[in-house]
């Protein structure tokens, strides 16, 4: 019997999650707690809807057309969907016998251990990409604004760098909140560190937006950024070329 995962939902024709037209696949479960979260409903952990590596494989397939022509495939976002390691990691074997790409989208969210390393380790011999979501460099900062602290999300990008998997790295630019020059430098020469293997193929800098504040109030939740402005071009003009000379 295939493993059992907790999905929160699925999005068909993604194309902003990776190369070409994607099969989106969110995990529920996080353990960060991003005051600007679009997926709020995603953080309990253990709930969502129950759904088998065999089930999930017969609603991939019916897309295969479109990854084919596109030079898409999977990805798997949540929520964090490395909680969910066992899981992960018969699905994406699943996939790669079906000759499917696969992409993890994670935020680097569980911590590396003598039980979690190993499982990584086999889940990276069937991924082909992983986009790293690196929030704040600066440790006061990240815990302030992402609720818990980043040394294990840095730890997890080197990780994934030394296993050699290609790496989109991204950051998403709230104004006042994760737009700080030195910490975007900061930022940069750690992606630097990461490259050291040339495995960082590309950066992307992501909009803050408040559309997930609908979410917080169907939870009966008050939303912690409320009021807060999206970027402006030239603010995101500016953390792009500061970001991008980690590539340098």
């Amino acid at each position: 019997m295939s493993k059992v995962g907790h999905v929160h939902s699925i999005e068909t024709f993604g194309n902003v999650d990776g190369p070409g037209i994607r099969f989106i696949l969110f995990l529920q479960g996080c353990t960060l707690r991003c005051k600007y979260c679009h997926n709020r409903d995603s953080w309990k952990i253990n709930a969502g809807k129950e759904m088998t590596v065999d089930d999930i494989l017969t609603e991939v397939l019916k897309y295969r057309e479109f990854f084919d022509a596109s030079g898409g495939g999977i990805t798997v976002s949540g929520g964090e969907p490395l909680i969910q390691l066992p899981f992960l990691i018969e699905l994406f074997k699943a996939c790669k016998k079906e000759e499917i790409h696969t992409t993890i989208d994670t935020s680097g969210g569980i911590r590396l251990t003598n039980r979690t390393e190993p499982l990584l380790d086999a889940l990276l011999t069937y991924t082909d990409l992983v986009l790293l979501d690196i929030k704040l460099m600066d440790p006061a900062g990240h815990k302030s604004l992402i609720g818990v602290p980043n040394d294990h999300i840095l730890a997890m990008g080197r990780f994934i760098a030394d296993a050699g998997t290609p790496l989109w790295i991204r950051r998403v630019i709230v104004p006042g909140l994760t737009d700080d020059e030195a910490d975007l430098k900061e930022t940069a020469d750690y992606i630097k560190e990461l490259n050291q293997r040339g495995t960082v193929e590309k950066i992307e800098v992501l909009p803050y937006h408040p559309m997930g504040e609908h979410k917080w109030a169907e939870l009966g939740l008050e939303y912690p950024l409320k009021g807060q402005r999206a970027p402006t071009s030239e603010e995101m003009e500016k953390a792009e070329t500061i970001l991008k000379a980690g590539l340098e």
